[in-house]
């Protein structure tokens, strides 16, 4: 993903839980959303270091070529998945690469298997809605350079060897050749599984271009302007010995391992788009039977920006032909009116909600550049009126993501760099830029994130949680971010090299953080229980700009929600109105209103409430 100017190298289950809630439909009254979206919280998930089920899938060196950085002649072996990430293990002891890219050509055997694995893990954290960064055929670890969209990668499933040998039978340009793999059968059989607990699934679309090893272009590689794909690459000049001229193409910001679709007036051209419409119907509805609920429930898009508004209108067509109820969000790092276009109903539901989470560090983790509450609330604000009803509902409220530093890093670096300033703030927040601090955040900084969580799953919008964030994982960004999740029934190396190779004073424990996986949990819970809290109304009730207190309300009929939050460094009471007897859920205390219908409410630093009307 990247910021304009930035770029990153970056059937038929019945569903449980809430999502089988009666009455809710694709739509409610002028509302182009899909209401089950307004009750999701969303937990996001990189695949290959998410947890390694089946070992016997592990890449191979041959499995991973033309992946950056691409060099067969050095060693290489599937990585430790507990070992101390700073360390250079015995095959990566060269001169030739910095860290930061030998990082790149890590694997530590992530799959799909260890998705379904960790199912009830997500269960009992509480989300009911997964985001998959690509699963997609692929050679590198984030598979965002995609061999193909139709096909799971290999390595995801449970017999690398035997679907590349039924993949080799096809003719990838036609959608009736295409065979399931196993690789495929098993993302199936998590979606089923997903479903069966309640849980929605959705798929990264990387649209705007492909990689390097993809079909169609190796196929424009060998047969040059003779490819019957030759019209869907953005191809600067043909090989020709006898015209002096070699072959050069359009790759995505100058990145050559990654060939962009060629685009006209209606976005991009009709061999790629017919290709990309194939697999998305496929992905939706695996049976092609009319019934969706063994595919997916949605996408989200990398990179819309780059890809003209006409195709994803077109797109979007095709996704609602197939799934009213279908969810659509977006990778747009923008400000609010260049996101207006694509918000309108005839393109995205949502975006990934990068304004949010700007405007919440500069409030909940800034100090010394903190802005006052109010302007907070004013930020907020505009954010919930700027798009048609139901936007805001849906809107993926998230800190963190695979594209940026984790939140205990950020609060470690914090007052060094604003996160709203994105080009600088992604540049600040690589280890490599020798200006960021990579150590463990401390249980005091902690304190931010777990306020930030009170606020987050409270507010208007669905949360997103990036995975290990809930047990207290820390990283810079890409590729710090992307370490291997952490988990409880393994032991992991504690944290001793620097990134320069020495060592530090006091290695750091890796561990879950128990505490904060409880904190997540409990919130979560109240979210779960009180509808008030996922599409009530909003409306503010506290800003003092002096003792940092924020407080809100969200009403849905006769349930009452008010949420305190303490946003400085001691504890304070607040006093506001609201008769009757009112319980603190948060803190498991009652709260009574005195005569003149005032309640006093205790707030620990960094801390909050939430009161519920009884």
């Amino acid at each position: 993903m990247k910021m304009r100017g930035v770029a990153l190298m970056s059937a038929g289950l019945a569903m449980t839980g809430m999502f089988a809630e009666k009455g809710r439909t694709a739509a409610a009254g002028d509302e182009f959303v899909p209401q089950w979206a307004k009750h999701a919280v969303w937990y996001q998930i990189f695949p290959e270091r998410f947890r390694n089920g089946d070992a016997s899938n592990d890449p191979r060196k041959e499995d991973i070529a033309g992946a950056f950085p691409d060099d067969p002649k050095l060693p290489w072996q599937i990585h430790p998945w507990t070992s101390d990430w700073y360390e250079r293990q015995p095959w990566e002891k060269t001169d030739k690469w910095p860290l930061s890219e030998l990082i790149q050509r890590r694997r530590y055997g992530g799959d799909l298997q260890g998705v379904i694995d960790k199912l009830g893990y997500m269960q009992e954290l509480g989300i009911n809605a997964i985001y998959l960064n690509p699963v997609f055929d692929s050679p590198s670890l984030h598979k965002y350079d995609a061999i193909s969209y139709h096909h799971i990668d290999p390595n995801f499933g449970p017999d690398p060897e035997g679907d590349r040998r039924l993949i080799a039978g096809e003719n990838p340009g036609d959608p009736s050749t295409w065979v399931w793999t196993s690789a495929d059968k098993l993302a199936l059989k998590l979606i089923q599984e997903a479903h069966a607990r309640g849980i929605r699934v959705i798929f990264d679309g990387v649209f705007n271009h492909m990689g390097l090893r993809s079909w169609p272009f190796q196929d424009v590689l060998k047969n040059q302007q003779n490819s019957p794909y030759a019209d869907w690459f953005s191809i600067k000049s043909w090989r020709d010995e006898k015209a002096g001229t070699e072959f050069d193409y359009e790759g995505w910001f100058g990145h050559s391992t990654l060939p962009e679709f060629r685009e006209d007036k209606e976005g991009i051209v009709a061999g790629p788009r017919d290709y990309i419409f194939a697999a998305t119907r496929r992905w939706m509805d695996p049976d092609a039977d009319g019934d969706p609920s063994d595919g997916i429930d949605g996408w989200r898009l990398d990179v819309a920006f780059c890809i003209a508004h006409p195709f994803w209108k077109a797109w979007r067509k095709v996704v609602r032909g197939v799934n009213p109820e279908a969810y659509v969000t977006a990778e747009l790092i923008d400000p609010i009116p260049e996101l207006k276009p694509y918000l309108q109903g005839d393109e995205f539901d949502a975006v990934m909600n990068y304004n949010f989470a700007f405007t919440s560090s500069d409030y909940f983790m800034a100090e010394k550049t903190r802005i006052t509450t109010s302007e907070f609330d004013r930020r907020l604000r505009e954010l919930r009126e700027a798009f048609p009803p139901g936007v805001a509902e849906v809107q993926q409220n998230l800190f963190g993501s695979h594209d940026t530093d984790r939140i205990g890093s950020h609060i470690v670096n914090r007052d060094r760099e604003r996160y709203g300033h994105w080009g600088d703030y992604f540049a600040f927040s690589k280890v490599d830029s020798g200006k960021y601090d990579p150590r463990k955040p401390t249980d005091a900084e902690l304190e931010s994130q777990k306020l930030f969580a009170i606020f987050q799953m409270t507010y208007v919008g669905a949360p997103m949680i990036y995975y290990g964030d809930e047990v207290g994982m820390w990283g810079a960004n890409d590729p710090d971010c992307r370490k291997p999740m952490v988990w409880d029934d393994l032991d992991h190396a504690d944290e001793v090299f620097l990134p320069d190779g020495g060592k530090k004073a006091v290695p750091d424990k890796v561990t879950v953080n128990k505490g904060l996986f409880e904190h997540y949990r409990r919130l979560i819970a109240l979210r779960s229980e009180l509808e008030s809290l996922r599409v009530g109304s909003f409306e503010t009730l506290v800003t003092d700009d002096e003792r940092q207190i924020y407080g809100f309300k969200r009403k849905l009929g006769s349930e009452e929600t008010v949420v305190l939050l303490n946003n400085s460094g001691k504890a304070q009471t607040v006093k506001i109105p609201g008769g009757g007897t009112w319980r603190d859920r948060w803190n498991d205390s009652d709260v009574a209103s005195s005569d003149d219908g005032v309640m006093e409410v205790a707030l620990p630093r960094r801390g909050g409430a939430i009161l519920v009307r009884q």
